[in-house]
Formats: structure tokens, sequence, C-alpha cells
């Protein structure tokens, strides 16, 4: 009877002085949560921490498991460990907090009273505005706002420039509405546009672009870091100079020397903590939006009083006016007549006589506005571009001028010339930094109170803005300021000020102040955000040589990392031109925004079940359109830069292919290759297959041995050889049993396929499948292997050697029904002798491959050494093709024939013709008919004993369970008793034995006579049936040779004859292919058919029989 019991808690005496009532008010408690607890601490030492792929979001590893009282979730308490119940995943995702991972510091790590340390967790409660729209606004506006923009609106006119600014804003914003798809479409970690292109496109995108977007941080802290010293060494200290001999090349080696060690500054800045930056962010903030706040008060200010700074011109030309003061040539001081400081900078002396510069002494000087106002008129002025090359004199076109011969060179240097080649493409990527910054929303989504809110509102928020503050200051810089003064880049012509600060009110150094800070600021960010950036695409394990960049210090500051990020960064600094740098840092950018397009644009198309994005305004058009747009502006801006950055990302991804770990994110790419799969299968299925498109698509049927590894490895070395990775391969074998024992070892056995298929360089798939008998299994498989268009059309198996040793005949009829199997489905099947001796991929065979072409079913013998010949282990082996000839056949007149039809069909190969005349049957061949029918007639004995004797075994069974469901009366003589189960064991082995035996002996079993047996009785009836087994005469399987089957005598006949021309002509050859003749149609010569091949095979080593799927493989025609 079962026992009923419940298991009460005890607290030890150690528990306090309640133990007992404890005890006694305790509620019993199930056996179950008791062994599973001990089991989880049994295996708490061994979990791993949870990855992404994990169902929950934020996952405890010491989450005590739920106690269910009732009895409402029996039904489901065995899958809790996997399954949860709803509201235990509800409280998981309720209180779920996500810590960021990027540019704010480590938590710091508090030791308690105990010495164990706690890391402090603060939930993130930053808004939009403070969170992503101030980030993003102060990494947009910048260095090419203050230094850049007077001088591209000058260059390009406002049409122009109005054109470029419009452009670049648009393709940041379509890259918002993308980004902010993606962004939306769950929880999105710190990690910024890394994490979304390679969570959305895999990881070899995600590794190229990631490194991509890696090294236009890198470069953009290089730009910023050129500014800051342009800033100081132009208009803030501008005496501090190391280099004075020449003027070009001492201005970029100053560059590259206060650069450097400015980037050095930075660097231990950002070594010694981060948090220093983030808490000066708010003052670059604060100086960036003081200075556009004073630029468009000066606009205003113009209305009503323009500024008191006037541009000297000479006839048209624009004059430096850093070194005088008065604009003209003469002064009266004193009532005197002097020269003034101008004289002596195109004139040899001071003196009124001096020998002086002819354009100069031409041309009168005048002196203009630089700052005419918003009500002046200027705007007609500045409408039109006014591109030229370097070194171009910078002129006002609608002053008049007399021209004059070429000035001297020391007379130039006084006027303000181009530095640079000027053109439309240039300025497009030189302006395009200025939009780059819109990830700074998505990269601090981790502190974000609302991240799927508040990035989408915020960043494009931020590019309205931005876009707002560029469009109006084209504008107004082109209605306000003279032509000339903006084409003056760093202020030459207003006493060398800033052209923006020569605008802004109260001063110029408002803006000289504010943009000096705002490009500290920036370059700082950039030299802390691409060093967490490198740490984590190295931490992903893409790269391998990377993952040194993973580490860091204690507190997971990337050290490494920061150290690769400042080498890469001087190579900018020491470029030493902003306008050069500027190019590479929006090819980088652009690459990047081109694949976040990419990303959004193939989710939506896909349709993923998983693409459920917050933010609904968004359209695959868009994305479609940003992408497009992003993949002109890097050929606009630079082409071979360009092309150089296409290589490297490609480059990269083919690492990551080869080389990188294999990671699966649920990427796009394989939706996307799944959905171009399903479109081709059925493209593939719609119209049949033409002979000139015709290879073999082969299933190959493997053994496994009993450590579930491949038993011949050779049949897939010799698969790689006939395939060489063209078209489909299935590798697949069958185990004996049920799915519900051996599935472990069904996957095993696949693992271990695919290990085999690894080392002999074999593409394509491997399946294992678990069925009751073997037969059955590779029935299945040739049956249903395959999808669609994509199914094989030729089956190669190993010859089963040790067919006569096998115990039974279920290595010859699985065989046999292989053949039948293959030819009613119309496939093609090769058979594979002595499977272990063909060559490795290493070898290098020269020789002979022998076609023995006896029927023709479908060419395919001619194909297949063909193939054969086109790996590398073949290639130096001779084909040579053999013929049969009979009595009546003009052998010449064939060989003709024969070259003619491999010559159409672009085969080189020998042809020989075999004549096979008429003789008498041997009497070899007689004595070999005669031992194989013995043999047969042996096998046939041996099966109808051992059915006598499962029948006997059936008796007892049906004997035993009468007598034990009648046990309870008194038995009147000794009874023979069986257990139940022992008979029952012995009936499903008899039953099983039955459904495999194709004699109909084994197809009746016989009446019960005896209910109950005695010991004497079972005795004498088991001697008196094999008294009946022993009286057989065996003489009588000795049939005389006048008695033999003709029809067996005949196939033997030709398989002796055919045997020796072959061994005769082929025993050297490297390999012999042969036509298979098929099983008989009547299952009774079935036991013969295996002798027959077995004789034609005889004395040759490697050889690959063939039988046709029964279509032409091969054709004449083009």
């Amino acid at each position: 009877m079962p026992t009923n019991f419940t298991v009460v808690p005890v607290e030890d005496a150690e528990g306090g002085s309640n133990g007992a009532g404890a005890a006694g008010d305790a509620k019993p408690v199930s056996l179950d949560k008791i062994f599973r607890e001990d089991a989880n601490e049994d295996n708490s030492q061994g979990d791993d921490v949870q990855g992404e792929s994990s169902p929950f979001i934020n996952n405890s590893e010491n989450d005590e498991e739920p106690y269910y009282e009732g009895k409402n979730m029996a039904l489901f308490e065995e899958e809790m460990d996997s399954n949860p119940m709803v509201s235990s995943l509800l409280n998981k995702l309720a209180n779920y907090t996500n810590l960021t991972q990027g540019v704010r510091e480590h938590e710091e790590e508090a030791e308690n009273e105990d010495g164990v340390r706690r890391v402090t967790v603060t939930v993130p409660q930053m808004g939009t505005f403070i969170g992503v729209y101030l980030p993003c606004m102060q990494n947009i506006l910048g260095v090419i706002l203050f230094l850049r923009l007077t001088w591209i609106v000058g260059t390009a006119g406002i049409l122009g420039s109005f054109a470029i600014v419009s452009m670049c804003c648009i393709c940041t914003l379509l890259t918002a509405i993308s980004m902010s798809a993606i962004a939306t479409n769950g929880v999105v970690p710190a990690g910024g546009a890394y994490y979304m292109i390679s969570r959305s496109l895999g990881p070899e995108f995600g590794g190229a672009v990631g490194l991509c977007f890696y090294l236009g941080t890198t470069f953009a802290g290089s730009m910023y870091i050129l500014g800051t010293i342009e800033i100081l060494l132009t208009y803030i200290i501008p005496t501090a100079t190391v280099f004075k001999e020449g003027e070009d090349a001492a201005t970029r080696n100053n560059m590259r020397v206060y650069g450097t060690g400015c980037l050095v500054l930075m660097a231990l800045v950002v070594f010694v903590g981060v948090k220093y930056v983030n808490k000066l962010a708010l003052v670059f903030l604060a100086c960036v939006v003081l200075s556009i706040m004073a630029t468009y008060a000066g606009v205003i200010k113009t209305i009503i009083e323009p500024p008191e700074f006037h541009v000297c011109l000479l006839g048209n030309r624009s004059l430096k006016n850093e070194k005088f003061e008065t604009c003209a040539k003469m002064e009266l001081v004193k009532n005197k007549t002097m020269t003034t400081e101008l004289w002596p900078l195109f004139c040899d002396s001071q003196l009124p006589n001096a020998t002086c510069d002819e354009y100069f002494i031409l041309n009168n000087l005048t002196e203009i506005r630089a700052i005419p106002g918003l009500l002046s008129g200027v705007i007609k002025d500045n409408l039109w571009s006014t591109y030229g090359p370097a070194g171009m004199l910078i002129e006002k076109k609608s002053q008049p001028s007399a021209p004059a011969q070429e000035a001297v060179d020391t007379y130039n240097k006084h006027y303000v010339i181009n530095d640079i080649s000027t053109y439309f493409t240039l300025l497009v990527g030189i302006y395009f930094p200025s939009v780059t910054g819109i990830m700074a929303g998505s990269n601090r989504s981790g502190d974000l109170r609302n991240a799927q809110k508040s990035i989408p509102i915020g960043t494009i928020m931020a590019i309205l803005t931005t876009s707002f503050i560029y469009l109006s200051c084209v504008v107004l810089f082109g209605a306000c300021i003279e032509g000339v003064v903006l084409r003056d880049k760093l202020g030459f012509s207003v006493k060398k000020n800033p052209v923006i600060g020569v605008l802004a009110w109260p001063s110029p150094w408002v803006i000289v102040i504010g943009s000096f800070f705002s490009c500290c600021g920036a370059g700082l960010q950039s030299l802390t955000g691409a060093p967490r950036l490198l740490q984590a695409i190295a931490r992903d394990g893409l790269i391998p040589f990377l993952q040194v960049f993973g580490h860091g210090k204690a507190n997971g500051e990337p050290t490494w990392a920061l150290l690769l990020t400042v080498g890469i960064c001087e190579i900018g600094v020491l470029i030493a031109s902003l306008d050069a740098v500027a190019p590479i840092l929006s090819i980088f950018f652009l690459m990047c925004y081109l694949f976040v397009n990419l990303a959004c644009a193939v989710q939506t198309l896909l349709r993923t079940p998983n693409w459920r994005p917050r933010f609904k305004f968004y359209h695959w058009t868009l994305s479609f359109l940003g992408m497009s747009l992003c993949l002109s502006l890097m050929f606009v801006s630079s082409w071979y830069y360009a092309l150089v950055v296409m290589v490297i990302a490609g480059c990269i991804y083919k690492y990551i292919e080869y080389r990188g770990a294999e990671k699966e994110w649920g990427d796009g790419i394989r939706g996307l290759s799944l959905n171009a799969a399903r479109y081709a299968l059925i493209r593939l299925e719609e119209v049949p297959l033409h002979t000139k498109n015709w290879r073999p698509q082969v299933l190959v049927l493997c053994k496994l041995d009993s450590d579930l590894a491949v038993k011949h490895p050779r049949l897939l070395t010799f698969t790689t050889q006939l395939k060489a990775g063209k078209g489909l391969t299935i590798v697949c074998s069958v185990l004996e049993g049920t799915y519900m024992t051996r599935g472990n070892e069904a996957k095993t056995g696949e693992q271990n396929m695919k290990a085999a298929m690894a080392a002999e360089k074999t593409k394509g798939f491997s399946h294992v499948v678990v069925s009751s008998n073997l037969r059955d299994g590779f029935s299945l498989l040739i049956q249903s292997a395959g999808l669609g268009g994509m199914k094989h059309n030729a089956v190669l198996m190993a010859w089963p050697a040790g067919w006569k040793q096998a115990l039974g005949s279920s290595a010859r009829r699985n065989f046999i029904e292989t053949v039948r199997e293959t030819t009613s489905a119309q496939q093609a099947l090769l058979v594979a002798k002595n499977i272990d001796h063909f060559p490795s991929n290493t070898d290098r065979l020269e020789g002979n491959i022998d076609v023995w072409w006896i029927v023709h079913d479908g060419g395919l013998l001619m194909l297949l050494p063909f193939l054969i010949s086109q790996h590398k282990v073949w290639r130096n082996c001779k084909m040579r093709i053999f013929t049969v000839a009979q009595m009546d056949d003009n052998s010449i007149q064939m060989k003709k024939d024969l070259q003619m039809f491999l010559y159409h069909l672009r085969l080189d190969a020998e042809v020989e013709v075999v004549e096979m005349h008429d003789s008498d049957i041997s009497a070899f061949t007689y004595e070999k008919t005669l031992r194989m029918e013995q043999r047969s007639q042996m096998l046939k004995q041996m099966q109808l004993s051992r059915t006598e004797r499962e029948r006997e075994i059936q008796s007892i069974s049906d004997v035993s369970r009468s007598s034990i469901r009648r046990k309870k009366s008194p038995p009147t003589f000794n009874v023979l008793c069986i257990p139940e189960e022992e008979a029952q064991l012995i009936h499903d082995r008899n039953t099983a034995s039955h459904s495999t035996a194709n004699d109909k002996a084994a197809g009746t079993t016989p009446d019960r006579v005896h209910m109950t047996w005695t010991k004497d009785k079972l005795i004498n009836e088991r001697n008196r049936q094999r008294e009946n087994m022993a009286v057989k005469d065996l003489f009588n399987m000795k049939p005389e040779w006048e008695n033999l089957s003709q029809s067996n005598v005949r196939r033997m006949h030709t398989a002796v004859k055919l045997n020796e021309v072959v061994v005769k002509n082929s025993q050297s050859s490297e390999l012999v292919l042969l036509n298979m003749p098929g099983p008989p149609k009547s299952k009774k010569g079935d036991e013969n058919y295996m002798e027959f091949l077995e004789v034609l095979m005889e004395g040759l080593d490697r050889v690959l029989l063939v039988r046709g799927g029964g279509r032409e493989v091969i054709t004449i025609y083009s």
C-alpha cells in the first residue's frame, strides 16, 4: 500500500528559542521543493552569467524559486525551472534597471561592515532634454560652425552653402529616423551605432562598421584638437610659435608640436577619470550656447549699428591689415605728407620716391565695412559661388582695378589668398563633420528614464534645432558680411579676428573663448568614447587580435584601448590640417550612417517577428533614401577616401567571417538569407531542371560506429573531390531505436558528422535520424531529404563489404532495397568499393580513370570522371573509356563513333573497344554458380530453423501466460512457470523477428496444443523438433550441374567474363567506373544478386558502381 507522509521543517537548536514553536506551526513543505532547492545549491557554482539571449532582462542568480501552495498550477510544476510563471516574469520586467556602459564613470565600489564589496546602483532618472537633446546639441554644434562655416558660405555662395547644409541635415535626419526605429525596438544597451548595427546586420557587418565608427570617432578627436590649436595659435597667442622660418611649413609644424602636446594632456585627463570630463560637459555646452547667442545678437545689432570693422582693398584685392592701421598710401602728419605703414610693404623704402610694386602704384586704396549689415543688400553679391585654385587672390569683383604685371612673391604675401583649391565636393567633405554627433542620445540609453521615448524625440528635435541654426547662419552670414571677408578663412583682413567673431556682439573674444572650450570639450569626449567603443568590439570577441583591448584597469577603464586611440589620433594630428582631416572622418561617419539605414530597411522589408519598434514614423523608403544619400555623399566628399574605407570595411568583414568568433544575434542578414533561399527554392521548383544544368546533388549514406563517429571518413573525402563545394551535399545516417531514447545520441552523431565534414572539407548539410530499423530510416531519407528544388538526385554509399559475414541477411537486404528505391525514385546511385582505399585530399594521383560503358543510362558514367578530374587529387589522371562489342558489332566503326561522340561532348579521353566473343560456359562458372546456390539454400535452411525455434518460444510464451492467469487453481502436476515480463519480452522479440522476415515459413504461428506443460513434455517436444531438423538430408542442398538455374548460370557467366576483361585492362588503374546492373525484378533472386556484383568487381581495388537515374545528364549542345 502506498504510504502518505508529510515533511515538516524543524529548526536547529542554535536557531533560537522559538524552534519548537516554529516546528509546530509550520505548514507542510513539498518534497519536490526541498529536492529542487538542494539541486539549486549544488548548481549555483556552475551557472553562467546570463547573456543577451536570456529570456529574462534582469536575471539574478540568487532569485529564490517560488513556492506554489495550491494545486492550480500542479500541471506545470515540473516545468517551472525552464518556464517560469507569468507573474514572476512580469515582476522581473518591472524591476529592470540598465546601467550605462558608456561615457559615465564606473560605479564606485563600497565595502560594508562585513568587508563584502557592493556596487551602488542608481536608477536612471535622465529625461529627454538633459539625456538626449543637450548631448546631441553639444556634439553637433562645434568647430566647423565657428571656424569654417563663414568661409564655406563665401566660397560656395548662399545657394551652394544652403544646398550643402540641406543635404547633410536631411541625411542625418533620415538616419535619425532609422536609428529611432532600431533604438525603440526593445532595450538597447549602451553601445550606440555599433550595438544597433551588429545586432541588426550580424557580427560581420557589425564588426566592420563598428571599427569604421571607431576610426571616425578617433579622427574626430584629431579634428577637434587641430581646431583647438588653430584657435590658440591664430587668435589667442599668435606669438607662441616654435617654427618661424617658412610660412606654410612653419604653421604646419607648429600645429604638429602643439597638437601632440594637447593630445597627451587630454589623454592624461581621460586616463585619470572621465568623471572630470562629464563634470565639465555642461561648461563646454554653455560656451557653445553663449557663442551662438552672441552671433544672433550681433546680427540684430547690424540692423541698428554695424560693427566698426573695415577691410582695406588695394584695387579690388583684399589686404591683410594686421600690420597697419591706416588704409592709405600717404597721410598728413603735422602739416607734412608722410608715407603710411602700408607704404614699405609694397615699396623698397619708406621714402616717397622709392621703387614700388606696379599694381600698388596704379591702384588706389579703398576702405569698406567688413559687416555692412542685414539691410545693406550685400546678400545679392554673396548668392553665387567663387571657387578657385590654391594661391588665388581674394578680390571684390565689383570694385574697379587697373591691371598690372605679376607681382613679386614678397609683395603677394600681403594679400589675402586661397590656401587650398576650392570646389563643391571638397566643401561637402569639410562641412559634414558639423552634423555628426546624432548618436549621443543612443549612447547614453542606459542613463535615460524612458529611452524608447526620449531617444527619438530628443535626437530628432536636436537635429531640427541644429539644422535651423546652420541654415539660418548660412543666410544671415551671406546677408550681413562682405564677400571678401567671408572668403577670408582665418580673418586676416579684419585684424586677424575670426570672421564670425567680427559679427558677434559684444566682442570677438566671446567667439574665440567659446569656440576654444567647445573644441577642447569635444576632443575630450571623442577620446573618452572611442576607447569604450573599441573595448565593446574587443569584448564581443569578433576580431581575435583585438581581444587585448578588451582589458583595462580594475574599475573597467579601457587603458589599452585608450593607448591605441591616442596612437591613431596622433596620425590625424600629424596631418596638421583641419581641412584635410575633416573629409576622412566624414567618410567613416557616412559609412556608419549608411549601415544604420540599411539595418532599418532590411528589418522592415523582412517583417521579422521581433521587429516591433515603438517609434512608428518610419518607412523603408525613407531608410533607402537615407542610405542612398549617405552613399552619394561618400563619393561626393572624396571618392578615393570612400573606396579606401570600403576596402578596409570589406577586409574586416571577410576577416571576421574567416577567423572571427561565431555569434548568433538574430540579425537581419540571416533573415535576408532565409528569404532569398525561400525565393530561390520556389523558383527552382517552378521550372524543371535542364540537362545542361544537371550536376550530382548527392545524398551520402554514412554509417556510425559504436562511438557515434563516421565509420568511413573517406566517403566524405570522395564527396569533396566529386563536388568541389558545388551543388547540394547531404550527409546522413540512421540510428536504430526510438527518438525518445536515442535523441541525444542522434545529436552527438550529427555533431561528429559535422566535425568529420569539416576535417574532410565537405561543404553541405548533415542529419541523423532515428528509426525502428535501418531499412525504414534510409528509405525515409531517400524519399524526403532536401527541400523543394534543392533535392538530391544521386545517392552515394559504400559497398557493404561484410555482407557475407553479417548475421542473417539484413545487410544484403538493406542494400538491395536501397538500389530498388533509388531506381524507383529516378535517382542515380553510386556505390564505392574499398572506400577506405580511396585517396585523401592531400594525395596527388597519376594514372588512369577507367570507365567501362556497358549500357547507356543517361551519360552519368561520362560526366563523373570529368567532375572528379577537376579536383587537384585526380587532375593528373587520364580518362579512358572502354566499351564492349559483341560478335555482330563492327568494333572499328564503334570506336570511331565513340570518339566523335566524345568530341562533341568536349571530353578528352582515350577510347578502347573490347570484343567479347561468345564462348562456352566454363566449368569454373558452373562451380561458382553451384557454390552460390548451395550458400543460398543453406541460408534458407538457417532462416527456417531460426524461425522454428522462435515458434517454439512463442508456444512457451502462450503457455506461461495461461499458467499465470490460472495460478490460483491447484496444480495436478509439476508446472514449468515463466514470469509474465520475460514471456512478454520473448513475445516482443518474436514479433519483431516476424516483421523482418520475408520467407513464408515465418508467417504463421503454431496452434497452442498444450495449456500447461510438464518439464518432461517440454524436453520431449524440444528433442522432437530438433530431430526434424537433423532428418533433413544436407546433400539435397547440392543440386547437380544439370539441375542449376540456367538464368543464374548465364548471369554468372557474364559476370566472370566481364570481370576477366576489366581486370586484364584496368587492374592497375587508379579508379574503375562500372555500370551497375539492377537487382532482379522478383525478390526470389535477391540472394544471388550480391554474388554477381562481387564476382564482377573481384580483383579490383577502387571501384565505383554507377547506376543512372533514368534521365539524360550530359548533352552535346551548348
